[in-house]
């Protein structure tokens, strides 16, 4: 399989019922400063550059942002904090993404999730966070550039801890623990990365703000250059 069809069979998928009932409710009863805007409504599939060194995951389409525009992080505030930091350090060629043809081009990045649908409330059930892992563990398989992961919040953190070991490419002493800032040498090649989620409840409270989030980027960015 390729990264294309990967991302095809993605968009297809329909193992989470709670999951499909919600999507696509909020494709229906859009709010009203989305009132004229045809949502998405469907698994949102992961987007980037195939031979990356960077992987950057987070939780879920937001239910008005990629759940609406069909694409990872593009449309909310969560996807205003990342697409600036990448732009910045150069893994993307534009600060802003609007929607998913909005010409948005991630240089040396790809970006993925634990989860291709919109979650209630932004709370995943494990039995889906488990459903969808397949996914990312192709991923994982396909991505072979990978040098760098982020992980954004505990549940993309956790993501790729449990996706690389149910791949049998790593075997933990002791478990990474997920917190801002903490950086973990899986292997020879890949660094694991954590970093508070940009969502606004970690933005708006000040728990995560523009020079903290950047300082991650500037890690990844020095332990690619020394690859």
């Amino acid at each position: 399989m390729t990264i294309k069809q990967l991302q095809s069979e993605i968009v297809m998928c329909s193992k989470c019922a709670r999951l499909v009932k919600w999507r696509e409710k909020i494709a229906r009863e859009k709010v009203k400063r989305f009132a004229d805007y045809e949502y998405w409504g469907k698994p949102v599939s992961s987007f980037g550059d195939p031979n990356a060194a960077l992987l950057i995951i987070g939780l879920a389409p937001a239910a008005h942002g990629g759940n609406r525009t069909g694409r990872m992080f593009t449309g909310d505030r969560s996807g205003d904090w990342l697409f600036r930091a990448l732009h910045k350090f150069g893994y993307a060629n534009k600060p802003v993404s609007t929607d998913r043809h909005d010409r948005m081009k991630l240089i040396n990045c790809y970006i993925t999730a634990a989860c291709r649908c919109a979650p209630p409330q932004n709370k995943l059930l494990p039995s889906e966070i488990k459903k969808c892992r397949i996914y990312l563990l192709e991923e994982l398989r396909l991505l072979k550039n990978v040098t760098v992961i982020i992980g954004l919040g505990k549940v993309g953190f956790d993501a790729v801890k449990t996706g690389l070991q149910q791949l049998h490419k790593i075997s933990y002493g002791q478990k990474p623990v997920f917190g801002h800032g903490v950086e973990y040498r899986l292997d020879e090649r890949v660094t694991l990365l954590g970093s508070f989620h940009p969502s606004q409840q970690n933005t708006f409270t000040g728990k995560l703000t523009e020079p903290t989030f950047e300082s991650i980027f500037h890690r990844a960015v020095q332990i690619i250059g020394s690859k």
